[in-house]
């Protein structure tokens, strides 16, 4: 131990995990209080039978990042279908990008050291 420095205690996990605590109590309900001023356009809501919806969603999602790379080169590449069926579209998108894309697998490894 180097002179001058006390050992990490309860106490200093303590205060680290209030300020966690305190910095969640803030931002939540900043995220919540900005997102609830959110909307789409009408056009950009369609029911139709041909406008793509969760499975869309889903695979749109999934391909995000080629579609990404190929918009970069070609404007007729879109990463995003729209008109879309709205919410079930955005969430099967989610889904797509957090789950079958690796975002939840980049997550889950353990840290080593």
């Amino acid at each position: 131990m180097e002179p001058g420095h006390a050992p990490e205690g309860k106490e200093s996990v303590m205060i680290r995990s209030h300020s966690v605590v305190r910095s969640l109590m803030i931002a939540v309900p900043l995220a919540l209080l900005l997102s609830a001023c959110a909307t789409q356009i009408p056009a950009a809501v369609d029911q139709g039978r041909d406008v793509p919806g969760f499975w869309f969603g889903l695979w749109h999602g999934f391909i995000f990042p080629w579609s990404w790379i190929g918009s970069l080169f070609s404007p007729d590449i879109a990463v995003y279908a729209v008109p879309n069926k709205g919410g079930w579209y955005d969430f099967g998108f989610f889904l797509g990008v957090t789950v079958l894309g690796g975002g939840s697998w980049f997550s889950s490894r353990r840290k080593r050291g």
